[in-house]
């Protein structure tokens, strides 16, 4: 083992030092054999295959008032002033309070899902263009799907998991019981189809994306659990951590 980066990062805490140190990848034991889709969305973090729906902690939510106090309050300073210099320091420790607690939510759940299952199916989703959409924009940045993905993936090397990226168009419009298209507005949250499936709107969305994950395992959006190097970089992001050898799923830029 040896130390190929150092390096001081500042952030609104502190100055933290840097080390890349190159390591080999060591497999972890898996704790189930399952197989899972996974629907991200707004009301739940996610709903799986299984019927279990994940709760979003909205974190810059419930945080909100308590950022927009913090804001308020360095206007009130004069400027040049070290008071003024003191309010935007602890402006910006709330902002990565948020930033850390995305961080460690992603990573526990991604953690969970990829040592219980050998074949974890996702939503290939273009979260760029999503958040275009200015009535949703801030709910979509507060859920941090991309790094939910990012931490998958991760995963996936740790514990030899599979994990497929399939395109979600109309996982949420077709029913998993008969393949016909049942056609819903957003505000619809439940599937009923003329075969007589009734089913909650996300867990028939993840039970689609499981069954297209399945037919597309051997297909170009599979992410292998092999032939990968890992930079381990000590308190860096999980995007200075991973470099890839062989990546076959698209990465995401940060937020």
């Amino acid at each position: 083992m040896s130390i190929k980066r150092v390096r001081l990062v500042r952030k609104a805490d502190s100055y933290y030092c840097q080390f890349a140190i190159q390591t080999d990848v060591i497999p972890e034991s898996k704790l189930g054999n399952g197989e899972v889709g996974l629907d991200v969305g707004i009301e739940y973090f996610y709903s799986d295959s299984n019927g279990h729906h994940e709760e979003n902690p909205r974190f810059l939510r419930k945080a909100e008032k308590a950022i927009k106090h913090a804001q308020r309050q360095i206007y009130k300073k004069e400027k040049g002033k070290n008071q003024r210099r003191k309010a935007r320091v602890r402006y910006a420790k709330k902002h990565l309070r948020v930033s850390r607690q995305r961080n460690e939510h992603a990573k526990r759940l991604a953690r969970n899902v990829c040592s219980l299952n050998r074949l974890v199916v996702y939503e290939d989703l273009n979260v760029k263009g999503m958040v275009k959409n200015h009535c949703l924009a801030k709910s979509i940045n507060d859920v941090a799907w991309s790094l939910f993905r990012r931490w998958l993936e991760y995963f996936a090397v740790k514990f030899n998991t599979e994990v497929v990226a399939i395109n979600p168009r109309m996982t949420s419009q077709k029913c998993s019981d008969c393949g016909s298209i049942v056609k819903k507005s957003l505000s619809t949250r439940t599937h009923q189809c003329s075969c007589g499936c009734e089913l909650q709107r996300d867990l028939n969305a993840a039970i689609n994306i499981l069954n297209l994950g399945r037919q597309a395992r051997v297909g170009h959006t599979q992410s292998h659990a092999t032939g990968l190097v890992t930079s381990t970089l000590l308190g860096a992001t999980l995007v200075e951590q991973v470099t890839r050898v062989k990546v076959e799923s698209p990465d995401f830029p940060i937020k």
